[in-house]
């Protein structure tokens, strides 16, 4: 448990004008979060990048990551295949390179063909021989493919898996039942961090600590100790933060806020678009306004 309990950072895979990985700006960014109250970081996921990569650049991102994260943090490597085998061997370098967990996002090429039965065989069998503790990944808006309760519950008795990320857009409250001493449900967003620590989770992945991680701890600190006097002000006001960053622009923004907050955001990798600079100013006014920059 305590090695879920807190807030982790989807890290941002920074990009240099020729679309290069910039690994001394990723260094730096994990550098400055060490200093921060951060659990943790989700390596490789979508604000990662994750499919933009070259299988290289993945394990040399997660290298980096592992290598200058603070000792007691904890690095969750995100896995996004179609195919089983390739996942199978991501998790086996994943822990070779120091991961901790492994963040596994349902197949979605085939999707219609993705029903409970095919899933559950996915996963269970995947944890079967994975060299890492899993957990499952719940993001239908990438990968088209939404998990049922029914068939999280059947996974989370599993051993080797040890929790899920939930990032849809509602519907965590379907999967908070499963929450337990040894499978953990956490929050894949930042607008809705406290509702979901206040039904049972102990924390969440959330793109907000890319770039402002204090304002992302103080809600989860809220939730901890259920806080409703200072934590529904405040989730209101981080959802405000959060949909004005990722809402609109997702990834792009992400790096535009980082950059704005002192980090090195980059930019994106084609096909995705940077922000306009008439888009920058727009969202360096709203981040003044919140006191932010």
């Amino acid at each position: 448990m305590t090695r879920m309990a807190g807030v982790f950072a989807p890290i941002s895979t920074p990009f240099s004008d020729n679309e290069e990985v910039d690994f001394d700006a990723l260094a730096f960014n994990v550098e400055r979060y060490a200093a921060t109250g951060l659990l943790g970081y989700l390596a490789l996921g979508s604000n990662g990048e994750n499919r933009s990569l070259t299988e290289q650049e993945r394990r040399d991102a997660l290298r980096c990551i592992v290598g200058r994260k603070r000792p007691d943090q904890v690095v969750m490597a995100g896995a996004t295949y179609d195919a089983q085998r390739d996942t199978e061997r991501f998790l086996r370098d994943a822990a070779a390179l120091g991961a901790d967990f492994g963040l596994v996002l349902s197949p979605g090429y085939f999707r219609k063909q993705m029903t409970d039965e095919v899933l559950f065989r996915y996963f269970s069998t995947l944890a079967d021989g994975s060299p890492l503790p899993l957990l499952l990944y719940n993001a239908p808006a990438f990968c088209g493919v939404t998990l049922s309760p029914a068939l999280v519950g059947r996974l989370s008795s599993h051993p080797n898996i040890v929790g899920m990320k939930d990032s849809a857009a509602s519907g965590i409250e379907n999967f908070l039942p499963f929450e337990s001493a040894s499978f953990h449900v956490l929050a894949g967003s930042a607008n809705f961090l406290f509702a979901a620590m206040m039904g049972g989770s102990i924390g969440g992945t959330v793109s907000l600590a890319n770039s402002f991680p204090d304002i992302a701890l103080d809600l989860f600190r809220c939730g901890q100790v259920r806080d409703e006097r200072n934590g529904l002000p405040l989730q209101e006001r981080v959802t405000r933060i959060n949909q004005a960053i990722a809402g609109p622009y997702g990834p792009s923004g992400v790096k535009a806020a980082m950059t704005l907050a002192g980090y090195k955001g980059g930019i994106p990798r084609r096909p995705l678009l940077p922000l306009t600079a008439q888009q920058v100013a727009a969202l360096r006014a709203e981040l003044e306004a919140e006191g932010l920059v």
